[in-house]
């Protein structure tokens, strides 16, 4: 097991050192309210919290190999720990607390390091992109939420959504407008200021100004709270006292706080791994956060986590390794020997205000809205998982994630890419019948892709697809199988099943183009006898060659009469642009069609607009290509100064050229072709009247001409 100490610090660029200072300085000061505020929601007092964002953080940066997460106390386990004093019936903040609280908190280091050694962190790997962002967004919400009420004089909520709007209600009596102004002042410039200039500190200048205002007015008189004073000091080491709690119940209590440290931490990391483009060691991130809480400990502080609202600060104000950490823990050393009276004068609302901003930063809604657009099966896990976090809370969210995830690979493998195959004529590859033009159906074939390890929640759909598609003069059913990697015992039994019941409606059955491997999983699964009875052949064109169907392939006639407009001008489209843009290709191919006449702007060069842009397109493709230049008529003869007659008539001399080139070349799709141009031309006559009507009175003239 390789690890690697100060990873993120190796080959350091000076040109990151203001950055990272500036960070560092910046996470140390909102971490003064957060760490305090957490400490004592973990039954500690306010002052640990300050201990333990000073030797937990810097051991956390040493270890780590994410050069832009923070360690530091965070909302989930102080408040799991706080349950458990509860539980235990032990006084928040009393001399018991101060005693059993790094007793939980070592041996919650102890389970993280026991997952190190299990090698826990590639359990990471099995959560997806929209459950990471379904969770960081649920819980910079729930934080946001915890800390409304401090912008209005208010005290930090706990637990969950509907306890923290009802604690925000409760909170509703002592209002203070002052604060409130102050807050969402600071609230307001912050989030404007990193949208004007994101690289400028505001942050800490509202900081700044913030403790100025506190030091001159009478903020005492107007209601605004300020952090309460600390004495100097930096935390002493001590080693637990174990016999301060009943060891089962300690093991029990810490263990479901490690699986939270565990969990949410490696999730948030990975998330903005992702974002950041690089990679993480999620096991020695465990081990990083062993240590972390180990240091905590013996500093008498509560179990550490790694922290979102730290580490969006630290994103924001663009800090680039682990020196961001290190300069955050010994700006907060400096702050215990030499600055408590400072944190006096800190206005709880400009805090407040500050880790805000930072939190707003660090959700994920884009991400949700972009899922929504693509796919709404991603956009629901996304707010599976938020929700989940936000309603169920950190641990309950994590689970919930992580069966969305498994769900929504099974999902995905139940319901896999397939489609029917045909030929273009004059080809040599088999097409998806749905996406290309002219794409042809081999008489009596019914030739079927499906992309997918073949097994017990799919087979269904697998046998579904093809029975639908057989009709009365199907010979045989070939399938491209190069998707197949695997088949489970379950398919194997469907599969010789439907061979059989194919058989006896006189239907051949192949499998193909599959890899060597699958033949010998269906040897032990029972079903080889399938590869000796010839049902598996090596290619599609091996399968049709022993039905005697040789090239060129013989095809069925247009496909289906019935199809409705919409539908065909779907198929009216290039088979590069619809395979690359799908339901897109139309507004693709204006763009390039602008991207055109913008260079014919630059260089003036219409001969090349209008004889040079076909070399790659087939004729088929040219025509469709010529229908959108020909909406573009008039601009292109003000561009280039040329008469419009003209050009729609060298447009016009182009398609009858094409149309010639496809009767020669295929004369089988010369009908195809005209019945096409029609479905051009009445869309151009929807979308361009003006533009259609000169055609065709082109036309005809060209007509008397030739």
């Amino acid at each position: 097991m390789k690890l690697s100490f100060a990873h993120t610090l190796k080959g350091y660029q000076t040109q990151n050192l203001p950055k990272d200072i500036i960070a560092g300085i910046i996470i140390a000061a909102v971490s003064i309210p957060i760490a305090m505020g957490y400490a004592q929601i973990a039954g500690l007092p306010a002052v640990y919290g300050l201990y333990g964002s000073v030797f937990p953080i810097i051991l956390f940066a040493l270890f780590s190999t994410s050069p832009q997460f923070i360690f530091g106390v965070d909302a989930a386990p102080a408040a799991l720990i706080g349950g458990a004093l509860l539980s235990f019936e032990i006084e928040s903040q009393s001399a018991e607390a101060i005693t059993v609280v790094p007793v939980l908190t070592f041996y919650v280091a102890a389970w993280l390091l026991l997952f190190f050694v299990l090698g826990a962190g590639k359990l990471v790997n099995f959560i997806s992109k929209p459950v990471m962002g379904g969770f960081i967004s649920g819980v910079c919400s729930t934080v946001i939420l915890m800390q409304v009420p401090k912008l209005f004089g208010g005290t930090a909520g706990t637990g969950e959504l509907f306890e923290l709007l009802d604690h925000i209600i409760r909170n509703l009596p002592v209002f203070n407008l002052p604060s409130f102004l102050l807050g969402i002042a600071t609230l307001v410039i912050v989030l404007t200021s990193k949208r004007i200039c994101p690289k400028f500190p505001m942050a800490v200048v509202m900081i700044v100004l913030g403790a100025l205002f506190a030091y001159f007015a009478p903020v005492e008189s107007m209601g605004i709270a300020c952090l309460s004073s600390v004495e100097p000091g930096l935390p002493r080491f001590a080693f637990p006292n174990f016999l301060s709690i009943n060891f089962t119940d300690a093991i029990g209590a810490s263990l479901s706080v490690a699986v939270v440290i565990m969990a949410q931490t490696l999730l948030a990391e990975n998330n903005y791994a992702l974002k950041r483009g690089y990679k993480l060691n999620d096991n020695q991130e465990i081990l990083a956060f062993s240590l972390g809480n180990f240091a905590s400990a013996f500093t008498g502080c509560c179990p550490i986590n790694g922290s979102v609202p730290r580490t969006a600060m630290n994103d924001q104000y663009e800090g680039k390794t682990q020196l961001t950490g290190i300069i955050a823990g010994i700006t907060m050393i400096f702050v215990l020997l030499f600055g408590t009276g400072f944190i006096g004068y800190l206005p709880i609302p400009v805090l407040t205000a500050v880790v805000m901003t930072a939190l707003i930063g660090g959700l994920e809604f884009k991400l949700a809205a972009k899922l929504k657009r693509s796919g709404k099966g991603e956009f629901y896990i996304f707010m599976g998982a938020f929700f989940a976090v936000l309603i169920l809370g950190t641990i309950n969210g994590v689970l919930v994630g992580i069966i969305l995830s498994f769900t929504a690979v099974i999902l995905r493998a139940s319901n896999p890419p397939r489609c029917f195959l045909g030929v273009i004529p004059g080809h040599d590859n088999f097409h998806d019948l749905s996406q290309f033009n002219y794409v042809y159906p081999i008489k009596q074939v019914v030739l079927y892709r499906f992309t997918s390890d073949l097994f017990f929640a799919n087979v269904g759909i697998f046998q579904s697809d093809i029975e639908k598609n057989l009709s009365d003069d199907t010979r045989a059913v070939i399938v491209d199988a190069s998707g197949i990697g695997s088949i489970d015992s379950t398919a194997a039994e469907r599969l010789m099943l439907f061979y059989e019941s194919l058989g006896k409606l006189g239907i051949a059955f192949y499998l193909t183009e599959h890899v060597a491997e699958l033949n010998d999983q269906m040897r032990a699964l029972g079903i080889g006898s399938l590869i000796q009875k010839g049902a598996v052949r090596r290619t599609v064109e091996t399968a049709l060659a022993d039905l005697g169907i040789e090239k060129p392939y013989p095809i069925k006639g247009a496909q289906a009469s019935h199809r409705s407009v919409a539908k065909k001008r779907a198929e009216n489209a290039l088979h590069e642009f619809m395979w690359a843009y799908g339901s897109d290709c139309e507004a693709e191919m204006e763009r390039q069609i602008h991207k055109q006449i913008e260079e014919l702007e630059k260089t003036g060069d219409i001969e090349t607009l209008i004889h040079g842009s076909w070399n790659q397109l087939g004729a088929m493709d040219e025509d469709e290509w010529l229908e959108h230049l020909e909406a573009h008529l008039a601009e292109i003869a003000r561009i280039s100064g040329k008469d419009e007659h003209q050009i729609a008539l060298e447009f016009e001399r182009r398609r009858v050229r094409l149309g010639e080139k496809i009767a020669r070349e295929h004369p089988n799709l010369a009908k195809r072709f005209m019945e096409r141009r029609e479905l051009l031309d009445a869309h151009l006559k929807e979308h361009r009247p003006d533009v259609y009507e000169k055609i065709i009175r082109l036309r005809k003239e060209l007509d008397e001409k030739l």
